[in-house]
């Protein structure tokens, strides 16, 4: 059976210069962007029920890599971010050089580590390739707890295991999630992200019973969500120990929905441009 790492979803605040960061530092470009008049029945926007936009963005098509979903809110001008999200490592030596001619910090990795418009780290690494996301770290409450959670639960194999931090993959070349222990309680506030996988579409109902028969958490039951004018979409919400949500998509309608929409980027500019909620909010 085949499951593969999507997406991590970030709700942003300001669209024009978080953008400008993604495509002009991390030369990431615009995949799709979807316009919605109402908050997602998955939450996708998070707990939010007004007009809300999700952007597409990453390094190359969805079918073959690990991009980003960014989700504005119209009314929301501001998150507070919590000690849930650690970072998102992307490996390039071409990248690493022109990182480290702008403003950065050195992580304890070796990597350069730089931050979003809305605080969110990127660290990244040297290596002879295309920029790649590698890996998503987030911190856990409980590392051996977690562990148990997304291996013998989820089904997600380790790749390294350390006495602080586990690397877990759904299968070789795809983007790692690491999960690090905390010295602190994990608070999400209100800035909380969430982390997508593709699942087969007819597997979905027996992952959440699986998942319900282990006494885990679900956030949203198994359900079809709709995209104007596009594919039709089954997905289930759930939530590790320390509530990190976590979506399994039928992975048949995204491949449909996820097609690359040339597009994309005019229309999000265009959509930048008038955007008025700073007059009505």
């Amino acid at each position: 059976m085949t499951v593969r790492a999507l997406h991590y979803v970030f709700k942003v605040a300001n669209r024009a210069k978080t953008i400008e960061f993604y495509t002009k530092t991390l030369n990431m470009k615009v995949l799709r962007h979807e316009e919605f008049d109402k908050g997602c029945e998955a939450s996708c926007n998070g707990p939010y029920d007004e007009r809300w936009s999700k952007t597409m963005i990453g390094y190359g098509s969805e079918d073959e890599h690990f991009v980003l979903e960014l989700t504005y809110n119209y009314p929301i001008h501001s998150y507070d971010l919590g000690n849930d999200f650690r970072a998102i490592v992307i490996d390039s030596d071409s990248l690493f050089d022109k990182i480290s001619q702008i403003d950065h910090r050195k992580s304890g990795c070796g990597r350069l580590a730089v931050k979003s418009p809305d605080g969110h780290e990127f660290k990244i690494g040297k290596a002879e390739q295309e920029p790649k996301v590698m890996r998503v770290q987030l911190n856990v409450g409980d590392l051996e707890k977690s562990r148990k959670y997304w291996t013998e639960c989820l089904g997600m194999g380790v790749v390294e295991e350390k006495k602080t931090r586990v690397r877990m993959s759904f299968g070789e070349g795809q983007c790692e999630l690491e999960i690090v222990q905390s010295a602190e309680k994990i608070d999400r506030k209100t800035g909380f992200g969430r982390i997508a996988f593709s699942y087969p579409g007819d597997k979905l109902q027996s992952l959440q019973d699986k998942v319900k028969s282990s006494s885990g958490k679900i956030i949203n039951e198994l359900l079809t969500l709709n995209t104007p004018g596009k594919a039709d979409v089954q997905v289930v919400i759930l939530a590790d120990p320390d509530d990190h949500e976590i979506c399994f998509v039928g992975d048949e309608g995204f491949r449909e929905l996820s097609k690359v929409d040339p597009s994309a980027e005019k229309e999000l500019m265009e959509q930048i441009k008038k955007d008025d909620s700073e007059k009505w909010y």
